[in-house]
């Protein structure tokens, strides 16, 4: 029996080059994008309501992904015309104003990013990959199709991946964890030397768990 192989990038990857036609015009992604963090997140298709409330959840925090230089954009394989008839039918009825671009991805687009599963036919699975300004696929989430997806987390993910990059990890629910509050964990040491220092750099819970403020 064939199976059907999922193919994806994988974190730390390259997002593959993409030439799509959007709802603002073509684009070529991740390309256009470049030096920019972005989200680029799957829905399965217009039309349909769970995805309706994701839009409009998107939409209401696209302030915030500004704020942190990150830019969204939507995809699924409906024709631009659908796209275009559906936003404007949330702008219509539900008040909303959607001010990101969406993808009308085709079959082989959706393949290359991992969004067609078997059993699923053409619907994309609700898939998110958030990419660095280099083009580096850093973070990777995959919803089914009839569970819709917190959009704070998406944002919270977002602001941590930037954090991180200043050489600190970020705790489980940051910037409310239930130990260390918003304060961010210090990489363990590489050797018995600094292992015997840590404790008194940092607060800590042992040598190899310390933690100090975001802004130190």
């Amino acid at each position: 029996m064939n199976e059907q192989r999922v193919n994806m990038p994988l974190l730390g990857e390259q997002l593959p080059e993409l030439q799509v036609v959007t709802t603002h015009g073509p684009m070529n992604i991740p390309g256009d994008l470049k030096g920019s963090w972005f989200v680029l997140f799957s829905h399965p298709a217009d039309f349909t309501p769970v995805c309706t409330t994701e839009f409009v959840a998107f939409q209401k925090r696209y302030d915030q992904f500004k704020a942190l230089g990150c830019k969204l954009v939507g995809l699924s394989i409906d024709q631009v015309f659908s796209h275009i008839k559906w936003i404007q039918w949330i702008r219509s009825e539900l008040k909303v104003e959607i001010e990101f671009p969406v993808i009308a991805a085709n079959d082989s687009i959706a393949m290359k990013l991992g969004m067609l599963h078997p059993g699923k036919g053409t619907n994309t699975v609700r898939a998110v990959f958030v990419v660095d300004p280099t083009g580096k696929v850093r973070l990777i989430m995959y919803y089914p199709q009839e569970i819709g997806r917190n959009i704070d987390e998406i944002v919270r993910a977002v602001k941590a991946l930037q954090i991180s990059e200043k050489g600190c990890a970020l705790p489980a629910g940051w910037p409310n964890n239930e130990l260390i509050k918003d304060r961010v964990i210090v990489p363990p040491p590489n050797n018995i030397t600094e292992a015997d220092k840590r404790r008194e750099q940092y607060e800590s819970f042992d040598w190899w768990f310390c933690h100090k403020s975001l802004d130190n």
